[in-house]
Order: C-alpha cells, then sequence, then structure tokens
C-alpha cells in the first residue's frame, strides 16, 4: 500500500472463513461472548458480505444476548491462560 500525503487510506476488513459459525458454536457451549468474538462479528457485519446462514447466525446471539443466555464478557478470549 502506497501513502499518498492528504489521501485517508481506510484498510478493508475481511472476516476470517466459519468465523460466524466458530463464535456461534462457541457462544452456544460456553455461554458467552469475548471481545475477539465481538470484533469479529463487526467485521463480518462491516464486510457486507455475509450469508443469510451466517445473517441469522448473528441474529440469534444477539437475540440469547438481549435475552440473558449468552454474556458478552471482557475477556480477550475464551481461550485459558496457563
Amino acid at each position: 500500500m502506497l501513502f499518498h500525503p492528504g489521501v485517508l487510506m481506510i484498510p478493508q476488513i475481511l472476516p476470517l472463513p466459519c468465523a460466524i459459525s466458530d463464535i456461534f458454536a462457541h457462544a452456544t457451549v460456553s455461554g458467552q461472548i469475548t471481545v475477539a468474538d465481538r470484533y469479529g462479528l463487526m467485521a463480518a457485519i462491516i464486510s457486507d458480505s455475509l450469508s443469510d446462514e451466517d445473517r441469522q447466525a448473528i441474529d440469534r446471539l444477539l437475540h440469547a444476548a438481549r435475552r440473558g443466555r449468552v454474556q458478552v464478557v471482557d475477556e480477550l478470549s475464551a481461550v485459558s491462560q496457563p
């Protein structure tokens, strides 16, 4: 990427393949959405290239969070640290 003075370069945000299904599976098992999960969901929504299945999974996660079945936690990752 070349730098041009006075030109704002906005990086393209691309979600990882299968990221939504991984986040959905993790949240279903753990009952939590982490900071990393939230950024993954945000990247997917911003990319505006979601499949209907991914969009439905995000809607279900948001509904579960509103109902209290999934907690939004301030942990960076669900991976435990030694």
